[in-house]
């Protein structure tokens, strides 16, 4: 089957003719096993780390190593749900990552819009000053932006995680880059029917760029669920930590917790992975395909 199609092939680096050479062969066996290391490698960490929660503690640490456990003890998800109330954490998260989802749609695509099409004075210093904040390494402004944070009173809520996600400079340039593409023609057309600036934003603009808000949203939920320095600054109560960090406090304290060990803490990054892993399944298109939408021009 393969070699029928190779045999048909009219694109690419080598077409059918090359692969009539030893050579072109041999660097297509080479490339493919190559692919087949890179899956290996990338997958097997994760199902390892899934298999070894299941195992007893002294399996984990046992030499020589195995992948699968004796037997499947799922009532350690159970445990872990309820004992732990390992739900709570989860609708912390939840409770972010829907905050964050507006605030990085809605303040991003605003300035975006603002730069982009309304261009009023001073624009291009604006979009220059954000480009440049890009050039900014994300730790060195986590101590002026904490301090923020203390001074607007922000701390053990979720609001201040939330408004630090409608400050996103990557996420602005992609709506940048995607409304420059935009017909001017349009616009043009909706301010003679007597549009507004908003209106034409939330009736015109918005719907027309259904795709990269849907690229931005799966970013920034992708983004919020894995973030841990921020919100394990700013969340020190623990009716309102997220999942990232209450599996640091669960990982710090487990040296004194009788109760759950190195495997229920393994039982916990399994579940942990399952949203991200599920996020990428679902939208995979739509995050590798993202370059080429927000690159694209009139």
């Amino acid at each position: 089957m393969i070699k029928g199609k190779l045999s048909r092939k009219t694109y690419g680096l080598y077409n059918f003719m090359d692969y009539r050479r030893v050579w072109p062969k041999v660097v297509y066996g080479l490339f493919i096993l190559f692919m087949l290391t890179v899956v290996v490698v990338s997958v097997l960490p994760p199902i390892s780390l899934f298999f070894a929660g299941f195992k007893n503690p002294q399996d984990i640490y046992s030499v020589p190593f195995k992948l699968l456990p004796e037997s499947f003890d799922f009532s350690k998800i159970a445990k872990v749900w309820t004992d732990m109330n390992f739900g709570k954490y989860f609708v912390n998260s939840v409770i972010v990552i829907a905050g964050a989802l507006v605030c990085s749609i809605v303040f991003n695509g605003l300035l975006a819009y603002a730069t982009a099409i309304v261009k009023p004075a001073g624009h291009k210093v604006v979009y220059s000053l954000v480009l440049g904040s890009m050039m900014i390494p994300a730790v060195l402004s986590i101590v002026p932006l904490f301090n923020q944070i203390v001074k607007l009173q922000l701390t053990n809520k979720h609001i201040a995680l939330w408004l630090a996600a409608g400050a996103n400079a990557y996420h602005f340039v992609l709506f940048h880059t995607y409304f420059k593409s935009l017909p001017k023609s349009l616009m043009e057309a909706a301010r003679l029917d007597g549009c507004s600036k908003l209106t034409l934003f939330y009736r015109i603009v918005a719907p027309l760029s259904a795709p990269i808000i849907g690229v931005v949203a799966i970013f920034t939920l992708n983004a919020t669920w894995s973030d841990f320095l921020l919100p394990f600054l700013v969340l020190k109560q623990d009716a309102t930590r997220t999942v990232m960090v209450k599996i640091f406090d669960m990982q710090s304290n487990m040296s004194t917790s009788a109760q759950f060990g190195m495997d229920y803490l393994l039982v916990v990054l399994s579940i942990s992975m399952i949203p991200p892993i599920a996020l990428f399944i679902i939208f995979q298109k739509q995050i590798t395909g993202s370059v080429s939408t927000s690159g694209m021009k009139d």
